[in-house]
């Protein structure tokens, strides 16, 4: 039977942990309202006992098809889907939910991303293809739960209205086929259709730069409706976000110079279709 439904919750998480242990416990009840032992339950579920018991005492976020199939086998009326609304919010890491929330929000993103593709524009292939590189291992169940998290933010591509994107991605990482070429291919397709995006402009910083400021690391900067604004730099302010106007003008700075050395996005998106011919 399977039992992969869901992610392991993390203990750090004190609202997840909250919401998930009070989802199990709903779950529990109407187990119990229904005069259901928890392995006959998991026969009709089509699940492991030991998942069952996991979700039930909030060790496991439940996905929405066992929720779904929950309020079925019930007969709960909908009670125990609605529960997803509840655990949509939480299921993915506390730093990827923070991250995401700013993204949704933002009206402008730049970024320059120095040794791989940008998160936002990972295929899922090729985001699992790193998480499984990474070094100690990460467990299946991370992978997964990491994989799904990264491409829960790209929604940002779909806001209406739109926010407006700029990325500097480094030639470099974009000959490198990680993943290999079934993997490869679809993921420099990918940076072709985001780059066609009205609201995106997508350069490329050619290894043949002879004048580069962008050799101290990845650069974030978001900017929102209000006027505030919030940034991140692997090279400036020990690598934490910074809200201070001042050190904002410096990454805005660094950024803008970065992006007037790297190729127009006409010329980037000719060169990742050049790239793709030779893959």
């Amino acid at each position: 039977m399977a039992d992969d439904s869901g992610w392991e919750v993390d203990p750090d998480d004190e609202w997840g942990v909250a919401v998930i242990e009070t989802v199990g416990r709903q779950l529990r009840l109407w187990r119990e309202a229904a005069e259901m032992r928890a392995a006959d339950f998991a026969v009709a579920m089509g699940y492991g006992e030991d998942l069952v018991y996991k979700v039930e005492g909030g060790k496991r976020i439940p996905r929405k098809d066992y929720l779904d199939k929950a309020d079925e086998v019930l007969d709960a009326g909908g009670h125990i889907s609605a529960t997803w609304e509840d655990v949509k919010k939480v299921r993915y890491p506390k730093k990827v939910r923070a991250l995401g929330n700013l993204e949704a929000k933002a009206v402008e993103i730049g970024v320059y991303e120095n040794n791989s593709i940008h998160g936002l524009l990972q295929t899922p292939e090729h985001a699992r293809a790193l998480f499984e590189a990474a070094q100690p291992l990460y467990s299946s169940d991370d992978v997964e739960r990491m994989v799904a998290a990264r491409m829960a933010r790209q929604t940002v591509f779909t806001r209406d209205p739109a926010p407006s994107v700029h990325y500097v991605l480094e030639e470099a990482p974009l000959r490198r086929p990680i993943g290999g070429r079934m993997v490869w291919r679809p993921q420099l397709e990918r940076l072709l259709e985001v780059g066609r995006m009205r609201n995106v402009h997508l350069q490329v910083m050619p290894l043949h730069c002879e004048t580069h400021s962008g050799l101290d690391g990845r650069i974030e900067l978001l900017k929102f409706a209000d006027g505030t604004a919030v940034g991140r730099s692997d090279g400036a302010f020990n690598g934490r976000p910074t809200t201070d106007p001042k050190q904002l003008r410096i990454l805005e700075l660094r950024y803008g110079t970065i992006r007037a050395q790297a190729l127009p996005p006409r010329e980037s998106l000719a060169l990742i279709e050049k790239l793709l011919g030779e893959t």
